[in-house]
């Protein structure tokens, strides 16, 4: 066994240092621990191995990191990918996950995305009546073998964060259950469209509980016997009962597990897994959250109001939720010297800003650190899932290099290339370079 994880993220950030990963020049980057997202990868396929034999497909949500090398990873971990766009469809195809381990999921599917993914034989999970309909014609003009799924919204009610609360009774996900006479049409469609095999339910996602995720499974387990016993035969074969798992933010510790919520799961639906039924996951947050970690230089630090200010190269750029909703997503920051070795000393306490020109730029407020320095490099993990691989361009700065490491037994530290910093050239063709004078001709008729 190698380090613990955080003893391999203390070893990382020194040698991004030592290695000169992380520079003046190149004053943020990226890191993603690969034993931890393999660790994470295991305990969720062998957490639903405990309790089931039916076979499992976990498909990561592509949404949570989109790297095509992150995904290759996870393919060769053994698991497949939940995509909801042409995007990150692409993205699939490149790291080498086959269309039998994909799954297309989206509230606005158009057309074209739907014939791509019929022809490929990809799983479909339709998010609504119309869209059922659209795919009756598709299918009409052009076989498939696509597994079809409908995805369903019990309604059981909101976590903590209201904007990723998926089971609410207005969500605008999938078809609502306790509508007036919804559960009735929703089995309609099943039993006119034979083909239609799979239901499809994502109750979880940060802040909410696990007792709540597991009522949401249960209702939509409950509905499928519902359907198969007025089909008279087993036609709903497949339950897709989405992730979001949630992430602890606040320390080093992986909780809640896979084997707390597989268990809780057991205890509550165990019909669930008594084998008549292959099952999907979509985690996403839960594997990578815990294993990226943002590096940033301090650049400058001052008092303000008697508050002392660090200010580093990385702000909303990456941590746009933080920066926008602290209060529901709140990063820990760890404080390093220039050398990239913990720094100690008495805590004072100060904000730790981003280089945005907006005053709200904070990753942390009257956060209680050592004394922070020019030079010294602030650490930000848990940022593996939705902050470093969703860049947001405000000031036009650069996305940041990611590079994947390893540590082993002797404190040895190897990094390799995940995505290449983004360089100006890039920024520049991104916002129109090559058309720089388009808005200087002359178009139509002028007055006369």
């Amino acid at each position: 066994m190698g380090p613990m994880a955080s003893s391999r993220r203390d070893l990382a950030v020194r040698a991004s240092v030592d290695q000169g990963l992380l520079s003046p020049a190149e004053p943020v980057v990226a890191l993603l621990d690969t034993e931890g997202v393999r660790a994470s990868a295991a305990a969720l396929t062998s957490a639903f191995a405990a309790v089931t034999d039916a076979p499992v497909l976990h498909a990561f949500a592509v949404k949570a990191c989109p790297l095509v090398p992150v995904l290759r990873l996870l393919h060769e971990a053994g698991l497949g990918a939940e995509v909801a766009s042409p995007g990150e469809l692409a993205l699939a195809r490149a790291a080498g996950i086959p269309p039998g381990h994909t799954v297309l999921d989206s509230p606005a599917k158009t057309p074209a995305e739907l014939r791509e993914a019929l022809a490929l034989g990809i799983a479909v999970n339709a998010d609504n009546l119309q869209e059922l309909a659209r795919l009756d014609a598709l299918i009409a003009s052009a076989p498939t073998a696509s597994p079809l799924g409908l995805r369903v919204n019990p309604q059981v009610g909101a976590g903590s964060i209201g904007a990723l609360s998926t089971a609410t009774a207005t969500s605008k996900f999938g078809v609502a259950l306790r509508d007036e006479g919804a559960r009735e049409t929703v089995v309609r469609a099943f039993l006119d469209r034979p083909r239609l095999t799979r239901l499809h339910i994502h109750t979880g996602s940060q802040g909410v509980p696990l007792a709540l995720m597991a009522e949401g499974v249960g209702e939509t387990y409950a509905l499928a016997e519902e359907i198969n016993r007025a089909a008279g035969r087993q036609q709903i074969d497949t339950l897709d009962i989405g992730g979001g798992l949630p992430v602890d933010f606040g320390s080093d510790e992986e909780t809640p597990t896979y084997a707390e919520y597989a268990r809780l799961l057991a205890d509550t639906v165990p019909g669930l897994f008594d084998g008549r039924y292959r099952l999907v996951t979509e985690f996403g947050r839960s594997l990578l959250a815990k294993h990226g970690t943002v590096l940033a230089r301090v650049e400058y630090t001052k008092t303000s109001g008697g508050r002392a200010v660090a200010v580093t190269h990385a702000g909303v750029q990456l941590a746009t939720r933080t920066v926008y909703a602290p209060e529901s997503w709140p990063l820990r920051v760890l404080a390093y010297d220039a050398g990239g070795r913990p720094r100690t000393g008495g805590v004072t306490v100060q904000d730790v800003a981003g280089p945005a020109c907006f005053a709200g730029d904070l990753l942390a407020t009257g956060r209680a650190l050592p004394l922070l320095h020019p030079g010294d490099v602030v650490a930000v993990p848990d940022t593996g899932a939705y902050y470093f691989a969703h860049h947001y361009a405000y000031n036009s700065l650069p996305r940041p290099a990611v590079h994947g490491f390893t540590a082993d037994e002797d404190g040895g530290v190897t990094f390799t290339v995940v995505r290449d910093a983004q360089t100006l050239a890039e920024i520049v063709a991104e916002s129109g370079g090559r058309h720089a004078d388009a808005l200087l001709r002359r178009t139509g008729r002028s007055a006369g």
